[in-house]
């Protein structure tokens, strides 16, 4: 079933991703990290006065495509794609302590939870690297099925179930329908696939996998186990992924230019809540932070602007409130508490 969009419901919004802050942080402690690709930089945003605060080059001539951030947030993870590699930063000094070899390709990648496995995926290999949190060491290499690859597929985004014991690849390069496939985090094999809409991203709640891909207008609601289709929400140009807290789902408008550009989908009722304009077009990642705001990446060449939202109880749907300029080509970003 496919639900047209209402206006309604509040949201309760306050941390983010797996990188949960301290019993004892303050909302505005912490950092938002960005990597800046055609930089080959990392930008960190101070969450107390929303301001650049450093810029660090990846060394080797890197590029940067995501970031990830430790549960404890004393180490953040940048994928290098032009080196094939995950680079791994100190952050009380953004010093790199080490380096984790991937495959060719390095583009999404995502932790558990509990901070034991990272998976990244490597778009020319038809892999994902699986690298254990604790030892910065490679636990496994896993292919991309072989039916897939022979259709052309390749994969693209990844997230983690929140007990980390699954993990979804979405694949692309399909000319009528992409895929969704889920991954045994413990034995590295496939145990459900879903043809979805094209140019998939994922995110997950404790019950439903949401997938919003950009070529049919729409996010799918799926079962976390079997894949089976729940709902499919239409929001136009859906593309970045981003499960905030109280069951909130961000996702972007990417090529509608700024309009409708940042979307808020409540998924106890699956109810599309409304949707806000950005100040620059190709609004691309999200991530929300402890004190109430959304921070949104706007990818391309030239581009060098993060935008800044604000959320309440009282406020459903993002009001803009600020931006950053940053390095070229901003793309992943993270919370770093």
């Amino acid at each position: 079933m496919r639900r047209r969009f209402s206006i309604g419901l509040a949201i309760a919004l306050a941390t983010a991703l797996m990188a949960a802050p301290t019993a004892n942080a303050a909302p505005d402690d912490g950092e938002v990290v960005v990597a800046d690709r055609a930089s080959g930089s990392i930008s960190v945003i101070d969450l107390a006065t929303q301001s650049l605060v450093q810029t660090i080059a990846l060394p080797d001539d890197g590029e940067p495509m995501y970031v990830v951030s430790s549960r404890s947030g004393d180490r953040v993870y940048v994928g290098d794609r032009a080196n094939d590699q995950v680079v791994v930063f100190d952050s009380s000094d953004w010093s790199v302590v080490g380096t984790v070899p991937t495959g060719a390709g390095v583009f999404h990648m995502w932790a558990d939870p509990a901070g034991k496995q990272l998976w990244v995926n490597n778009d020319v290999d038809l892999t994902s690297t699986v690298i254990d949190l604790k030892t910065s060491e490679v636990l496994a290499t896993v292919p991309i099925p072989a039916d897939l690859v022979a259709d052309g597929y390749k994969p693209h985004d990844v997230t983690l179930s929140t007990n980390g014991r699954s993990a979804f690849v979405s694949l692309v390069g399909g000319e009528d329908h992409d895929w969704v496939v889920r991954y045994d985090t413990r034995t590295f094999t496939e145990k459900a696939r879903a043809a979805v809409a094209r140019d998939p991203h994922v995110s997950v709640t404790n019950r439903a996998l949401y997938v919003p891909a950009q070529d049919g207008d729409v996010v799918h609601v799926l079962d976390l186990k079997t894949l089976e289709t729940i709902e499919a929400l239409d929001v136009p140009g859906a593309h970045g992924a981003f499960m905030g807290p109280n069951k909130i789902f961000y996702t972007t408008n990417l090529p509608g230019g700024g309009v409708d550009g940042l979307w808020a989908i409540d998924t106890k009722t699956n109810t599309v809540l409304g949707s806000v304009d950005t100040a620059y077009a190709v609004p691309h990642n999200v991530v929300t932070t402890p004190n109430n705001l959304v921070f949104v990446t706007h990818s391309g060449g030239e581009s060098d602007k993060v935008t800044i939202f604000s959320v309440s109880k009282d406020a459903p749907v993002p009001v803009a409130v600020g931006e950053v300029t940053v390095g070229l080509n901003p793309f992943g970003l993270a919370y770093v508490p």
